[in-house]
């Protein structure tokens, strides 16, 4: 996969303006501020692909992105309080129309920062992804911000964490320095390998 080859499609505020899923996709999800964004954008070699906000809560679509054969996908991040109920209920009707429209969906990575142990809606979004049989990894960003003597006892912390939820694979990311980048990018090639070997 040519990760250069990365750009921006189009945002969606409502499920009825998704495009048609004519190829696979990989999926982002995670809470406001944890870095989807960046991460996006340091897989594609990208500064800019995916915009960066310092305002919680500002992602209030689903952004499509052409990688490549493939599809992108930014979910809006959950869990920033001071959104009203109104807004909050539109962004589960998305989330949920986007999962319900039985799309090509290859992999989610789901975020969580490894410096917090996952928060009530982080499991609630794992258990929302275990329910409905969704594969996906996790990754944990930020990982720049913890001491080396840290790194292992966090990811084996957290492979015990996620696994009752059918995680298949926990990788240790920071979008600052490039940290288990190539290895995100190993596991979603071999995923996207074997659904074009399917035929999606």
């Amino acid at each position: 996969m040519n990760w250069n080859n990365c750009a921006f499609l189009a945002s969606y505020g409502l499920s009825r303006q998704l495009p048609p899923s004519d190829r696979p996709e990989i999926v982002f999800s995670g809470r406001s501020n944890v870095g989807k964004s960046s991460l996006i954008n340091r897989l594609s070699n990208r500064k800019n692909l995916a915009r960066v906000s310092a305002t919680p809560g500002k992602t209030a679509t689903i952004n499509f992105y052409t990688a490549d054969t493939a599809y992108f996908v930014d979910l809006p991040g959950y869990g920033y309080a001071k959104v009203s109920n109104a807004e909050r209920a539109r962004w589960d009707e998305l989330i949920n129309s986007y999962f319900e429209a039985d799309r090509a969906v290859c992999l989610l990575v789901q975020l969580l920062d490894c410096r917090h142990a996952p928060s009530a809606d982080d499991v609630q979004m794992l258990e929302y992804l275990r329910y409905h049989g969704i594969p996906f990894v996790a990754a944990l960003t930020k990982a720049d911000k913890l001491k080396k003597s840290q790194l292992e006892a966090c990811q084996a912390e957290f492979e015990r964490l996620c696994a009752p939820y059918g995680c298949q694979g926990v990788f240790l990311t920071s979008a600052a320095n490039g940290a288990g980048i190539d290895a995100l990018r190993a596991c979603l090639e071999q995923r996207l390998a074997g659904e074009n070997t399917h035929g999606v």
